[in-house]
């Protein structure tokens, strides 16, 4: 199972993952699921990955190579507009579950990938979409800045309450590891390392990158905090009357 999220506030962007893989109850792995694609000074883009894994790969390679030998689709480096880089990716993506999905299927498998791609291209605002398995695509807006792809129930409710489109990138980047830390608390599929990367809106390249382990300082006391705090917020809540 897999868990990402992307959140997009008024001064960039917040994309992050978790990095476990499994195949069954005696079989997990580690692999990020997180691709930055650089294809010219004026654009940047962030590509995360949930599904089917072999053909999550197959697709980042074939977009790395669309930029080298572009076709009659075209590549991230013909794309206008952000929305057309995202019509580009599910595109792709669609041909090649077409190609392999019969086969996965028989076999009782699911080809399914789904996408959550954010970046910017020069001139226009940063922004957020999620690509679906079908190829299409929906856009994160100043109401629902957010978008979750993968084991997205336990993460839900904190970005539900808190993720702001007028929030600080810092705040945003916190709570997507809070909401990671949920997910992986409630469904053990979903673990660290955990993948964070900072888009700063206009920089037209990523901020940081950052790779949290397991025994990651900071990320236990995250974790240990926001339960603690969670825990002492129940006990001020109104007493329940049962007289």
């Amino acid at each position: 199972m897999t868990y990402c999220l992307g959140i997009c506030v008024e001064q960039g962007l917040v994309l992050a993952s978790d990095s476990r893989t499994s195949a069954g109850v005696d079989y997990a792995s580690v692999y990020s699921k997180m691709h930055a694609f650089k294809p010219a000074a004026d654009r940047q883009f962030v590509l995360l990955t949930a599904g089917n894994l072999a053909l999550s790969q197959q697709l980042v390679s074939h977009l790395r190579r669309d930029l080298d030998y572009p076709g009659p689709a075209g590549n991230l480096n013909s794309a206008r507009y952000l929305f057309e880089a995202a019509e580009y990716v599910g595109a792709v993506n669609l041909e090649i579950q077409n190609t392999h999905g019969p086969a996965l299927r028989a076999s009782g498998q699911s080809p399914d990938v789904t996408l959550i791609l954010g970046g910017q291209i020069a001139g226009q605002p940063p922004g957020l979409f999620i690509v679906y398995a079908q190829g299409n695509h929906a856009a994160a807006t100043a109401e629902t800045p957010f978008l979750q792809i993968g084991e997205i129930k336990y993460g839900k409710p904190m970005l539900d309450r808190v993720a702001r489109f007028d929030m600080a990138l810092e705040d945003a980047a916190q709570l997507s590891l809070v909401s990671l830390d949920a997910t992986a608390r409630s469904n053990l599929s979903v673990g660290p390392p955990y993948e964070v990367a900072i888009y700063p809106r206009d920089n037209l390249a990523l901020g940081k990158r950052f790779l949290f382990a397991g025994d990651d300082p900071f990320l236990d006391e995250l974790s240990v905090s926001w339960n603690r705090e969670l825990c002492e917020a129940f006990q001020q809540l109104p007493k329940f009357r049962w007289d």
